[in-house]
C-alpha cells in the first residue's frame, strides 16, 4: 500500500513559509527542508495558490500565506491539495457470494463515512497556527537541552 504525503508536505510547506518568511523560499530551499524534489512543491504550491492559501509571484521566489495562519484549517489545507480525499479506504474486490464479501463493503463505508466526519471536523478546529506554534515550541525545547 502507497502512502500520500501531500498533505503533509503542504502543511509543511505553509508552516515554512511562516516560520521562514525572510529567507530564500525558492522551491528548492523549501525542498531541502521537505527532502523532497522542487517540482513537488512546485505542484503543491500550485494547488494551495488555485485555494488562495498563498500568493506567488513570477520571477520572484516570494510566496506568501493569504490568510494569517489562524484562519487556516489543517481541513482547508486538506481540500487544496489534488488528490483522493478519502481518508480511508474499502477493498472494492471482495466475493459478492459470500456474507462477508458481498456486504463488507457496505457495511464499511458508513462506519468509514462516520469516521471521515468525525476527522474532518477535527481537522476543521487545528489551525495552521496550531502547527506552527507547536513546532517553535518543539524548537525551543530541544535549544533548551
Amino acid at each position: 500500500m502507497k502512502f500520500s504525503y501531500k498533505l503533509s508536505d503542504a502543511i509543511h510547506l505553509l508552516s515554512y513559509l511562516n516560520i521562514y518568511h525572510d529567507t530564500n523560499l525558492s522551491s528548492k530551499a523549501i525542498a531541502a527542508s521537505i527532502n523532497s524534489n522542487p517540482s513537488v512543491v512546485r505542484q503543491l504550491m500550485s494547488d494551495l495558490r488555485k485555494a488562495n492559501l498563498i500568493e506567488t509571484h513570477k520571477g520572484a521566489a516570494k510566496p506568501t500565506l493569504v490568510k494569517d495562519p489562524k484562519d487556516i484549517s489543517l481541513l482547508e489545507i486538506y481540500q487544496a491539495i489534488n488528490m483522493d480525499h478519502r481518508l480511508i479506504h474499502v477493498d472494492p474486490d471482495t466475493n459478492s457470494k459470500c456474507i462477508v464479501g458481498g456486504n463488507i463493503q457496505n457495511t464499511l463505508n458508513g462506519f468509514y463515512n462516520d469516521i471521515e466526519s468525525a476527522a474532518f471536523a477535527k481537522m476543521s478546529q487545528i489551525s495552521l497556527q496550531d502547527v506552527i506554534g507547536d513546532i517553535l515550541k518543539r524548537q525551543a525545547q530541544k535549544e533548551k537541552r
